[in-house]
């Protein structure tokens, strides 16, 4: 079993990786923005109070998000591992979540960041196109869906959010410079981090994180 969490900027591409990946492993794929839908939607307790902060337009606590996080990986499904793709998000909700892990005799297996240049994920944000309904990731460059506006996936609606606008885009980049990349230099320390070159092809990115974890868990078992 390993919990791995994909790393990276805003159009790094950890949505449409993480699902190749997760099928790759047979693992989960634990999101935490799914988890946040899926949890207000069902109305429980977790959800239930989740949703009193967005309400209030407030960040939903660490603790709460942590939380909810182990609750999704305590499910049937996340028994032969899981990826976790959007969480943690800041240097608070990774050391919460090793805590969290710690005290189950569990652990983060392998980080995968995938390094892209902060030109290239405006450039990428700037052409995003995101399904309605199931939230999966096109580009009208990169990788546009077969039909204009269809999902190829579900058949939903396509849509770009209003803040797709590259002035916004360059504020996400930063908010994530500022919150999220700390995280890198966290998981080098720990010894976990492994670093992908996210520019490459999107299936040459896939199998250089698939390759990576295989010497990861080869290690692993040699020692």
């Amino acid at each position: 079993m390993m919990y791995v969490i994909l790393l990276g900027g805003p159009g790094a591409g950890k949505g449409t990786q993480s699902v190749g990946l997760s099928s790759e492993l047979d693992a989960a794929h634990v999101a935490s923005g799914d988890l946040f839908r899926r949890a207000i939607g069902e109305g429980t307790t977790l959800g239930l109070e989740a949703k009193s902060y967005m309400d209030k337009g407030e960040l939903v606590p660490d603790e709460l998000t942590v939380r909810m996080v182990l609750e999704r990986l305590q499910e049937p499904d996340c028994g032969r591992g899981a990826v976790l793709d959007g969480f943690p998000r800041t240097l608070g909700q990774a050391q919460a979540l090793d805590t969290a892990l710690d005290a189950l005799g569990k652990g983060i297996g392998a980080v995968l960041y995938i390094k892209v240049s902060e030109e290239e994920l405006i450039r990428r944000l700037s052409g995003r196109w995101i399904c309605r309904d199931c939230q999966f990731p096109y580009h009208m460059v990169n990788s546009p869906s077969k039909s204009d506006g269809v999902c190829d996936r579900c058949g939903g609606e396509l849509y770009q959010r209003d803040d797709d606008t590259e002035a916004t885009s360059r504020r996400r980049v930063q908010v994530y410079n500022d919150q999220t990349a700390p995280l890198i230099s966290y998981y080098q320390a720990q010894g976990s981090l492994i670093e992908i070159d996210g520019e490459q092809p999107i299936e040459q990115v896939g199998q250089q994180m698939a390759d990576s974890l295989k010497v990861r868990s080869g290690q692993g078992a040699s020692r």
